[in-house]
This record gives C-alpha cells, sequence and structure tokens, in this order.
C-alpha cells in the first residue's frame, strides 16, 4: 500500500466563473459531492486525512538563520494557485489514487456540470533522504530525470 497526496487549489477547470458567481445551490451541490466522495474513503479505510486550508490572507512565511525569525504575510500568488486542500489517502496502486482524483476533478460547478478542475496527485515518500546519494536520487527525480 502507498500514501499518495490529493491537493485541490482553485483552478477553475472548464468554467473559469468564480465560485462567488454560483447560486447557493450549485455551491451546496458542490459541498454535497465531496461529502460523499468523502464518506466513501472514509468507510473504504482509504482516507488518512483531509485537511481544509485557510486562505492565504492567512498565511506567514517565515526565515531564520537559527537566531530571531522573520516572519511576514504572504505568499500572494495568483488565487488560482491558492492550495484549498488535501487529502492523504492510502491506497494500493497508483491507479486507484489517480481514479479518485478523477472523482475529485467531476465535483460539480455551475449547471451540476463536472468541473474538470485539475487535481494534483503526488506519493508520498516512505522515508526522507538521509544522506547525500539519496539527496542526490530525490533531486534528479524532482527534477523530471527518471
Amino acid at each position: 500500500m502507498a500514501k499518495y497526496l490529493i491537493g485541490v487549489d482553485f483552478q477553475p477547470g472548464d468554467d473559469p466563473a468564480p465560485m462567488s458567481e454560483w447560486t447557493p445551490e450549485e455551491v451546496q451541490a458542490h459541498l454535497d459531492y465531496y461529502g460523499v466522495l468523502i464518506g466513501e474513503l472514509e468507510a473504504s479505510g482509504e482516507l488518512v486525512s483531509s485537511t481544509i486550508l485557510t486562505g492565504p490572507d492567512l498565511a506567514k512565511i517565515v526565515r531564520s538563520d537559527g537566531t530571531a525569525p522573520v516572519v511576514t504575510d504572504g505568499p500572494f500568488q495568483e488565487f488560482k494557485e491558492w492550495l484549498a486542500g488535501f487529502q492523504v489517502v492510502e491506497v494500493d496502486s497508483e491507479e486507484r489514487a489517480l481514479e479518485i482524483a478523477s472523482r475529485m476533478s467531476a465535483v460539480p460547478g455551475r449547471g451540476g456540470r463536472p468541473t474538470r478542475q485539475p487535481i494534483h496527485v503526488r506519493q508520498v515518500m516512505e522515508d526522507a533522504p538521509s544522506d547525500p546519494d539519496e539527496m542526490d536520487a530525490f533531486l534528479r527525480t524532482a527534477e523530471g530525470a527518471r
């Protein structure tokens, strides 16, 4: 079994209209869909955790050289890049993680149409790199050299 992070941000998918332009019924259908999906993942034992994040207007950036930290507001990237939340699932295969992400991408939007929102899927590493060779291998993978 492997763990995967399934990340949801604010990229709009096929319909660029912001949720603030949706009807209350459309927003409720969107939330209900997620509620059913999360409930199914809980019932199957595949959901490890599910987290919704506050907006980046409440985020802080911390930098330190080992002494007093410097704390600033931010980040201030584009709205579509804000991480809205994520789920960690533990599943038998990458294909199952992609199936779950596909269902998240099909969450209804305006008019009940699937949003086709891009969903981010990444496998959780079992062990962090612990020496220079392992870090080098990780960085080569992160850079796309596979």
